[in-house]
């Protein structure tokens, strides 16, 4: 039972910080959507600024899961190289 719990630990340790990445990717879409929807709302100049900005998060919301994704696999890989 031992070994079963210290191989869970270990599941749960090397995905952990994988978990998050999600919930960025999408709070970033959708704060950016909605500041261009605010935007919007000063200029009048619905619905623009909101699907910009709404691309906009999407692009850097990916850019930034990936980046983080590339880190995360190299201290993977240096870690197992030690």
């Amino acid at each position: 039972m031992k070994q079963k719990n210290n191989n869970l630990f270990n599941t749960y340790r090397e995905i952990g910080p994988y978990l998050g990445l999600g919930t960025q990717l999408a709070a970033t879409i959708v704060l950016m959507f909605f500041l261009g929807k605010w935007l919007d709302s000063k200029f009048e100049t619905y619905p623009i600024l909101s699907v910009i900005f709404a691309f906009f998060g999407g692009a850097a919301g990916i850019y930034n899961f990936i980046k983080a994704t590339i880190v995360l696999n190299k201290k993977k890989e240096d870690e197992k190289n030690r």
